[in-house]
């Protein structure tokens, strides 16, 4: 039995997700990446007021820990931070690159390479099976037409994310498609309930945001 908030302010566009159990209770979105902070808390709080619930019956907190917006992850981690430290529940966290290559899982056969536009022509990335276990490792990839040749030389990929716009302009290759499912606190909350029933918690002390690499000077305002 767990009642688990889910929030990603990882992108663009932010959501918190409400599930009890195996069910979601409900999903909130903002769509102004800039408005994050300020709506953050109050949508938490609708949140659970429309569903007859109290913060305090909230069991556990779970974040996309990154990589993404410097400023988004921020807040996002503070937030689940600072609920877990109050309630003294469990935090957990999850990789955005994971939380996207769960949401298209369903739409591929082989590989998933889910890819986030770090600026200019670099994306984060990694690459997951079918079952969204990590096959590469998430990292920083500044990426041209020979980006990805090795891997779909013997593997068909399905590209997702904001960094496919890039991508899709360099590679022609059969074996490569591009899907523009986007994933939001849904997806994170089917893989927050496996780490709950299983404890895998973060340390609250020590986790920061996944950021990779040192963020660019324009995040700053994102």
């Amino acid at each position: 039995m767990s009642l688990i908030l889910n929030i990603d302010t990882a992108l663009d566009s932010a959501s918190i997700c409400l599930t009890k159990d195996e069910e979601m209770v409900q999903l909130a979105f903002n769509e102004n990446q800039k408005d994050h902070a300020a709506w953050i808390h109050t949508a938490i709080a609708e949140l659970l007021k429309k569903n007859n619930y109290t913060i305090k019956q909230l069991e556990a907190v779970a974040v996309s820990i990154g990589p993404g917006s410097y400023t988004g992850l921020r807040v996002g981690l503070a937030a689940a931070k600072g609920l877990c430290f109050a309630l003294n529940i469990p935090l957990i966290t999850v990789s955005t690159l994971e939380i996207m290559a769960f949401a298209v899982k369903n739409e591929v056969t082989d590989l998933i390479c889910p890819l986030i536009d770090a600026r200019r022509m670099e994306v984060f990335m990694a690459v997951y099976n079918t079952a969204v276990e990590e096959i590469t490792p998430a990292h920083a990839l500044i990426i041209d037409e020979t980006s990805f040749a090795s891997l779909l030389a013997s593997h068909k990929v399905l590209f997702c994310g904001n960094g496919c716009i890039k991508l899709k302009q360099l590679i022609n290759n059969t074996n490569a498609s591009f899907c523009d499912i986007t994933h939001n606190a849904s997806h994170l909350s089917a893989l927050s309930k496996i780490r709950f029933s299983k404890k895998e918690f973060s340390n609250l002390a020590y986790t920061e945001p996944l950021y990779i690499k040192e963020f660019y000077s324009q995040d700053r305002r994102s």
